[in-house]
C-alpha cells in the first residue's frame, strides 16, 4: 500500500491481491492512513491490484461508513470491476475502469484540430486522440452531446470506449472504410460539387433539427462570453455594438454544431456522419457558418499558406469550397440580401476568430497580432451596416 496526497485528496494506491490473508493487515493500515484526514476526499488507485476478495470488500464497506464523502475508487481492471458490479459495489462507491491502454505510432492522421487528432485504428474504427491529460471531462461531454444529437435524428458517431495513448487520452469510434469529407475534397475521387453538395446537405440537416430548450448551451450566451473575453482587443463601439446585436438575437432552439469543418464530418458506408459533437449547441445557424468562414477564409487571409498546411488543400481549392457552401446552402433573392446575409456571417466569425487567438499561442506572433488588427479593421468597415446577426 502506497499513500499520497494529491490536490487535497488522499489517494491509497492498493497492489497485488487483497483477500482473507491479508485483510486485517491493510485494513489496519487504512486506518492508519486516513486518521487525521476525515474531512479529505478518499480515493483508491487500484491500477495495480489485481485482485479483490469478499474479506477486502469489507475493508472498504467499514471505511465508506466512516468518511463524510463517497469515497472514489480509480484505474479498476475489468476483473475486478466485474467483482464490484456483481456485488453491488459500483452502486456504493464511485468506480471508473481503467483505460485500455492504446499506441498510434504509425497509424495514419486522418484530422488535426486544436484539441486533438483523428488516427485511423483499423478498417472500421477510428480514434480521436485529445491534447492534455486533463481531457476526460471533454471526451465524456463529447460522447453525451453526441448521445443526445443521435436521439435528435442527427447522424452521429458515438464514441464506445475511452483509451490511454501515451499521457494522453483518446475516445474511439466505429466508422467502418469512413473517410472524411477533407479526404474526399482533396483526394477528388468524385466531383467536388457532389462532394460539397452532400456536405451541405448534412449541414441544412443539422440546422433543421429542433431540441427542447435548455437541452443543449445556448450559443448566444456562449458568443457573449467570448465578447468578454476578447473585449481588451475592441474599441468600446465594437463592443457595445457586437454585444448589442448578440443580445437582441432570439433564443432559438435550432442545432449549430460549432465546428463543422469538413474534417468533422465522416463519410461511412455512404453515410455522413458528424463526429467532434463537444461543440453542439442551440442557436441561429450564424453560428455555424461564421465558423466555416474562420476555417476557409479567414485563417487564410494573412497566411496563404495556411490552407495547405491545416487542410492539405491549395488556397484557391479552399476557397471553390466556401463559394459552394454558400451557393447549395442559401437561395438569394438578390445582391442585397447576400451582401447583408455575408457581412452577418463575417461580423459573427470575428468574434469567434478572436476568442480563438486570444485563447491559444496563435496570438503571440507577428501573424497574430496582424490577424487581431485586421479584425479590428473588418469590425469598423462591417459595424453598423446591418441591423440583425440572424441569418
Amino acid at each position: 500500500m502506497k499513500t499520497t496526497m494529491n490536490d487535497g485528496k488522499l489517494v491509497i494506491a492498493l497492489s497485488g491481491r487483497l483477500d482473507a490473508s491479508n485483510a486485517n493487515d491493510i485494513e489496519a493500515e487504512i486506518m492508519a492512513a486516513v486518521a487525521g484526514h476525515e474531512s479529505d476526499k478518499i480515493c483508491f488507485d487500484f491500477e495495480e491490484l489485481e485482485y479483490i476478495s469478499s474479506a477486502g470488500l469489507r475493508v472498504l464497506m467499514k471505511l465508506q461508513k466512516k468518511s463524510a464523502q463517497r469515497i472514489d475508487i480509480i484505474n479498476v481492471s475489468r476483473d475486478v470491476y466485474e467483482i464490484f458490479d456483481t456485488t453491488g459495489f459500483t452502486d456504493m462507491f464511485n468506480v471508473k475502469k481503467a483505460y485500455r491502454k492504446i499506441s498510434v505510432d504509425g497509424l495514419e492522421i486522418i484530422g488535426t484540430g486544436f484539441f486533438g487528432t483523428v488516427y485511423r485504428l483499423d478498417r472500421e474504427t477510428i480514434v480521436k486522440v485529445y491534447k492534455g491529460q486533463d481531457s476526460i471531462p471533454m471526451i465524456e461531454n463529447e460522447k453525451k452531446m453526441a448521445q443526445k444529437a443521435f436521439l435528435a435524428g442527427i447522424p452521429t458517431a458515438i464514441s464506445y470506449d475511452i483509451v490511454k495513448v501515451g499521457e494522453d487520452y483518446g475516445s474511439v469510434f466505429e466508422l467502418i472504410d469512413s473517410q472524411t469529407f477533407n479526404e474526399m475534397a482533396k483526394n477528388e475521387e468524385e466531383p467536388l460539387e457532389d462532394v460539397m453538395r452532400r456536405y451541405t446537405d448534412l449541414l441544412k440537416k443539422v440546422h433543421q433539427t429542433v431540441m427542447e430548450p435548455g437541452e443543449l448551451p445556448s450559443f448566444k450566451e456562449r458568443f457573449l462570453d467570448y465578447l468578454e473575453v476578447i473585449k481588451k482587443h475592441l474599441k468600446d463601439e465594437h463592443y457595445e455594438g457586437l454585444k448589442k446585436l448578440l443580445s437582441a438575437m432570439p433564443d432559438e432552439n435550432t442545432v449549430v454544431h460549432g465546428d463543422m469543418q469538413m474534417k468533422n464530418v465522416m463519410s461511412s458506408a455512404d453515410e455522413a456522419m458528424l463526429i467532434d459533437m463537444d461543440t453542439i449547441g442551440l442557436g441561429n445557424p450564424v453560428f455555424d457558418l461564421a465558423a466555416l468562414f474562420v476555417t476557409y477564409q479567414e485563417f487564410s487571409e494573412d497566411d496563404p499558406d495556411n490552407p495547405m498546411y491545416f487542410l492539405q488543400m491549395p488556397n484557391e481549392k479552399v476557397d471553390r469550397i466556401w463559394e459552394l457552401i454558400i451557393q447549395y446552402y442559401f437561395d438569394f433573392k438578390d445582391d442585397k440580401e447576400r451582401c447583408d446575409t455575408m457581412t452577418k456571417i463575417r461580423l459573427v466569425a470575428g468574434i469567434r476568430f478572436l476568442f480563438i487567438l486570444e485563447t491559444t499561442d496563435l496570438k503571440n506572433s507577428d501573424l497574430g497580432r496582424r490577424r487581431i488588427e485586421h479584425t479590428i479593421e473588418h469590425f469598423d468597415e462591417l459595424l453598423g451596416t446591418v441591423d440583425s446577426l440572424e441569418i
